[in-house]
């Protein structure tokens, strides 16, 4: 393949703005994903990213800005899991499938009944490509606000993850630090849906922390593979994605899902292969030692 042929994605306008744009979102969703794995709310990220779907076809049709309704929606989705959970004896799981699966079905009735106004496919599958100067206006914006106030409160947000209680008896704010992961975990998503749509996000969400976890015991080191790795699948995938005339969005998860392999499988110290040779280490060890 010729160098001309190589650099030809970065010769169009719009390839340009996909290739930074996916970037900037890949690393404010890896730095996130530190978080969110920690604290467990993988299944709350899948939630959110399909609730916001009533709030975009809301918003198109009302005129207003897609981010807002999306935003709104994840919020008032949250908002309705947690008030259903403290009403009922319903397991949280449970609840949040009730919750994020109704919004969902309601978001793809309001598609169903407005065919014409509404596109499906850009909604549930994203359309990096053809992201209008306002929207990546608002999406810079979500991005800078969410990596300054996780860098103001990553501490307080780490111990709030890691153990809340610990962080409730060291006098930390717990119900705000919750509300402040569940504003950054939805605004996130109203971000990568542009890129990746409502089906994908999450794994954008979760994968390069997973695979960050998997890589090392330090939540600091974790935080910045996460985000390296987040930015470099986007990247690699949106100009994955203009070679291979496939989806962006599928191109970014599927490179996120083949780090995460490759991690799981030759981590140096959570792989397969690390933890045979533990093994293998502890049986040699074990007739040495023994009476």
């Amino acid at each position: 393949m010729s160098l001309d042929l190589l650099l030809q994605p970065f010769s169009y306008d719009y390839m340009l703005t996909a290739l930074w744009v996916s970037t900037l979102i890949g690393a404010v969703c890896g730095l996130l994903s530190g978080f969110i794995t920690l604290k467990g709310w993988s299944l709350m990220g899948d939630a959110l990213s399909h609730a916001v779907v009533p709030g975009v076809g809301l918003a198109h049709l009302a005129g207003l800005p897609l981010s807002l309704g999306a935003f709104t929606s994840g919020l008032l989705a949250a908002a309705a899991m947690s008030f259903v959970k403290l009403k009922t004896p319903v397991r949280e799981d449970a609840v949040i499938g009730v919750v994020f699966t109704a919004f969902f079905a309601f978001g793809i009735l309001l598609i169903s009944l407005f065919p014409a106004q509404l596109d499906l496919k850009s909604i549930i599958f994203g359309n990096i490509l053809a992201i209008a100067p306002g929207d990546v206006a608002q999406l810079v914006a979500i991005s800078v606000l969410c990596v300054a106030v996780l860098a103001l409160q990553w501490r307080d947000l780490l111990l709030f993850s890691f153990d809340p209680n610990q962080a409730r008896t060291l006098g930390l704010p717990v119900r705000r630090l919750h509300l402040t992961l569940l504003l950054l975990l939805s605004a996130t998503t109203v971000a990568a849906l542009q890129a990746v749509g409502a089906i994908l996000v999450v794994a954008m969400l979760i994968t390069p922390g997973a695979t960050a976890y998997l890589l090392t015991d330090r939540f600091g080191r974790m935080l910045v593979l996460g985000s390296a790795l987040g930015a470099f699948t986007a990247f690699a995938g949106a100009y994955a994605s203009y070679f291979l005339d496939g989806a962006t969005g599928g191109c970014i998860v599927v490179l996120q899902t083949l780090g995460f392999l490759l991690a799981f499988v030759f981590g140096p110290k959570h792989g397969l292969l690390a933890a045979r040779r533990a093994r293998r280490r502890l049986c040699l060890v074990a007739p040495a030692v023994a009476p």
